[in-house]
């Protein structure tokens, strides 16, 4: 309940304007259907806004994988200039402390007489991401043994998708590669093959991806694998957001990443069983947020 308060606040920001939630949209995609995200004084970000959703099942965080955790996760945004903007987390979680009515919640939470510090707040918010989760979609219904779950085109996508060579890369739970210690990101090379049409088209070389985070020539263009789950709820794709529809990101794929061009048929029939990736998602409610002090406004 106090990590669901903490990720709808916008207070959390420089300006009282953005929030988790302004970003990772959990009334619908879990995302911000921008390109890039939009931040305090409307910065625009260089980053496509992963989904929430599922992020629990995910080994690191972020595109580029440079948090290990949804804890360390939920430290980036607020003292990131672009996207909330305060000057740096000590100054969030004084604000945080400004709210008197957040108090109780925190001691309830976790106990003690300090118990509102940051890291507290980060470990609410991962809380409360951790139950966003999509499961039951019909390729789940499948693989537990219901056959007719999927339609015929939908099962037919399915070996598609692995006889192509999707699953080298987009396998396991949240088809974002295999399960791995907390903070052992799943990396690949996205373009792999560089003389792709599609790479000048969409500018897919224009980002360093994971050798922006570490600094090492050797992470160039490495990218953290993301879910294929709900991607019907999650338009525009790839790390910039240039690519707006998912059968278009299919054939991009393809291209760029096994060197191959699908037919119209396989194309169509995979983008059939991506959408039963999309799983019924729990109800989301808008919390009651404590009362701004009138000593807290500018």
């Amino acid at each position: 309940e106090l990590g669901k308060m903490l990720y709808f606040d916008p207070r959390l920001s420089s300006t009282g304007t953005v929030s988790c939630f302004s970003c990772h949209n959990v009334m619908e995609g879990g995302d911000d259907h921008r390109p890039t995200s939009i931040g305090v004084h409307g910065h625009v970000g260089g980053r496509n806004a992963p989904t929430v959703w599922n992020a629990a099942f995910l080994s690191t965080q972020f595109w580029d994988g440079r948090a290990a955790s949804l804890e360390d996760q939920a430290k980036g945004p607020p003292a990131n200039p672009i996207e909330m903007g305060m000057a740096n987390l000590d100054a969030v979680i004084d604000r945080i402390r400004k709210i008197p009515g957040y108090a109780p919640y925190f001691q309830r939470a976790f106990g003690g007489d300090d118990a509102v510090t940051l890291d507290h707040a980060a470990q609410a918010i991962a809380a409360y991401e951790r139950t966003l989760i999509t499961p039951n979609s019909a390729y789940d219904r499948y693989a537990k043994g219901e056959e007719k779950a999927l339609t015929e085109q939908q099962a037919r996508g399915l070996n598609t998708f692995a006889e192509v060579g999707c699953t080298s890369c987009h396998q396991g739970a949240t088809f974002a590669g295999p399960k791995l210690p907390p903070g052992t990101g799943f990396f690949m090379k996205f373009p792999t093959y560089a003389d792709s049409p599609y790479v000048a088209k969409y500018d897919l070389l224009a980002d360093q991806g994971r050798a922006s985070a570490t600094g090492k020539a050797e992470d160039a263009h490495l990218w953290r694998v993301p879910t294929l789950r709900n991607l019907s709820y999650t338009a525009p794709y790839f790390h910039n957001g240039l690519v707006h529809t998912i059968d278009e990101a299919v054939r991009v794929m393809a291209s760029t990443q096994l060197n191959k061009t699908l037919s119209d048929e396989q194309v169509s029939d995979i983008v059939a069983f991506l959408g039963a990736l999309t799983g019924p998602f729990p109800e989301q409610t808008m919390p009651r947020l404590p009362p701004t002090p009138g000593d807290l406004i500018d």
